[in-house]
């Protein structure tokens, strides 16, 4: 089955495999050593020039996040979040469940942000921080992190990048960006299996939040610099995310990137011959997802399931989208001749 979705993706048989290494005790230097050379590998992938802390944990991306937006502020802090779509109020859902001061700057689902209001907000005097989500995969927007950076940076302030669906698979520079927190997880554009996820933190910044009251036992940042490995890991899926790891380094982040940009493109070329609108302009668009305007007499279920009937698994709109999109996503260990078979199909479905 080709998975065309935002996530969990196509894997490689090395990724497979891995899983079967054998049965591991998490407090034998066997794990310590496994774990050490994720964060290694992560850092040496993402942040090159030595000035972040990698902070595993065990669960899906949004879990990763949860810790970076609940670690973030101090007890007197507020954020300030930036949203234009499902994972922008994805963030500002955690902030009011973990009874976070917070401010929304809202806009279009289908726009950049409103730089102008994320200026005239941030000078407040208790924001501390801004939380932007990098890749919306509501749309396959691309928000433009390194201006908000800017912005915070001119006030002093922090940034946290939610880009669970975007490192690897678009360019994003932490050091140019001004970026002080970014979340990750294995299961999409690293191409690992779900169950691990991260967070990339500023040294100087995480030392910092670590001697804020924790808001969570698990999900605490400074529960992890105090013991990098406090609770139980997935041990299979540490395997996976190892070896996901040495082979995203070993093909190059950038080429990663490059090879998501021509897979983009060449599905594009192939929904505009078949007459398929995209919601986004040319500029907005994501290298792994593409959302689709529904074809006229199409709705979603029926697309799906026969797509799924040979062999491909595209993915449904969110929110107030979900009855005008579908989205189709080209993450994961796929080729040229994947998706010219899904664009085959694709047209047998449409009749065209």
């Amino acid at each position: 089955m080709i998975l065309l979705n935002p996530g969990p993706v196509n894997v490689s048989p090395r990724v497979t495999a891995a899983l079967a290494r054998g049965d591991l005790c998490h407090r034998e230097p066997e794990a310590y050593e496994l774990l050490d050379r994720i964060r290694r590998r992560l850092t040496e992938a993402f942040a090159p020039a030595g000035a972040f802390t990698p902070v595993l944990v065990t669960g899906s991306g949004t879990a990763a996040l949860e810790m970076a937006v609940g670690s973030v502020l101090s007890p007197a802090g507020r954020l300030l979040v930036v949203s234009n779509g499902v994972y922008g109020e994805r963030i500002a859902a955690m902030a009011t469940a973990s009874q976070l001061p917070h401010t929304v700057v809202a806009g279009e689902w289908t726009a950049r942000p409103d730089l102008a209001a994320i200026e005239r907000a941030i000078v407040a005097p208790d924001v501390e921080a801004v939380a932007v989500v990098h890749h919306e995969t509501t749309t396959g927007l691309l928000n433009p992190v390194a201006e908000i950076g800017a912005i915070a940076r001119r006030h002093g302030k922090l940034l946290l990048a939610d880009s669970i669906s975007g490192l690897a698979g678009d360019p994003l520079d932490l050091d140019a960006a001004g970026v002080d927190l970014v979340v990750g997880t294995a299961n999409k554009c690293i191409q690992g299996l779900p169950g691990m996820a991260f967070v990339l933190a500023r040294s100087a910044v995480l030392e910092r939040l670590a001697t804020y009251p924790p808001r969570s036992v698990y999900l605490a940042l400074g529960t992890y610099v105090k013991n990098p490995m406090p609770f139980t890991p997935a041990v299979q899926a540490a395997y996976a995310l190892d070896e996901a790891l040495a082979e995203l380094l070993e093909e190059g982040v950038d080429a990663r990137i490059a090879r998501y940009a021509g897979a983009a493109a060449q599905l594009r070329t192939g929904f505009a011959r078949l007459g398929l609108a995209c919601i986004l302009p040319r500029e907005l668009r994501s290298n792994s997802i593409t959302a689709l305007r529904f074809p006229a007499g199409h709705a979603y279920r029926e697309l799906h399931d026969a797509l799924k009937a040979r062999g491909f698994v595209v993915y449904e709109g969110q929110g107030r989208l979900a009855r005008e999109v579908f989205r189709v996503a080209n993450m994961g260990h796929l080729t040229a001749a994947d998706f010219d078979g899904f664009l085959g199909a694709l047209a047998e479905v449409l009749g065209a």
